[in-house]
């Protein structure tokens, strides 16, 4: 019994070592759609991290045609089971392409924010932007939510994370999900915004500008 007892504990103490660390919540963009996965943006970010941090896991959690109401609803349980320190938020083009709200959006934007803090993680959020074939209006307005999400909850955002990919061509057949050779300056934008807030442990995070 007390063998089983110290085997209990220490299984315990494993898992909690391997807490922490990075979840991504995002949609086909971050799941790879259409390319290996392991050339996708999260699993370059993952090699650097690697070589960066210690003890700093990255979790891909990312489903393609997932919906901000679709990932909102699935944020905590995925905090329950990983305890990530940070948690990158990607997701809204599917709600853009189906036409849905940008207010019921930018309020699941918003909650998924807020859970995550309250699980003692650090958000970000990468924007989006879709066609204007939707319409100035529509098209505006779902811009625009992202930026008021990010002023209101004080959030770091990168404005709209296919920046440059259009203009460089890197996009496949579909028109919609960048190929290959985008992933690394998605990457590129992804590190942009997490440098301010990774751990002390990845060398240039905020835990150097504390001491």
């Amino acid at each position: 019994m007390i063998r089983l007892l110290v085997v209990t504990v220490l299984a315990m103490a494993s898992l909690s070592v391997q807490a922490g660390g990075l979840l991504v919540l995002g949609d086909s963009i971050s799941a790879a759609y259409g390319i290996e996965k392991s050339a996708g943006w999260v699993a370059l970010l993952e090699k650097e991290l690697e070589q960066r941090c210690r003890d700093f896991p990255v979790i891909n959690a990312s489903v393609s045609g997932e919906t901000t109401a679709g990932g909102n609803s699935r944020l905590e349980a995925l905090l329950d089971t990983h305890s990530p320190d940070i948690v990158i938020i990607e997701l809204g083009g599917n709600d853009g392409l189906r036409g849905l709200s940008p207010v019921a959006m930018a309020n699941n934007l918003t909650q998924m924010i807020e859970k995550s803090r309250a699980a003692n993680a650090t958000p970000v959020l990468l924007g989006m932007r879709i066609p204007p074939n939707y319409g100035q209006q529509y098209t505006r307005l779902f811009e625009q939510q992202f930026r008021q999400v990010s002023d209101d909850k004080q959030v770091p955002l990168f404005p709209f994370f296919l920046e440059g990919v259009v203009e460089q061509g890197w996009l496949q057949k579909d028109g919609i999900h960048p190929t290959e050779e985008a992933q690394p300056l998605l990457k590129r934008h992804a590190v942009s915004v997490l440098e301010p807030v990774l751990p002390a442990q990845c060398g240039n995070g905020k835990g150097d500008e504390d001491v």
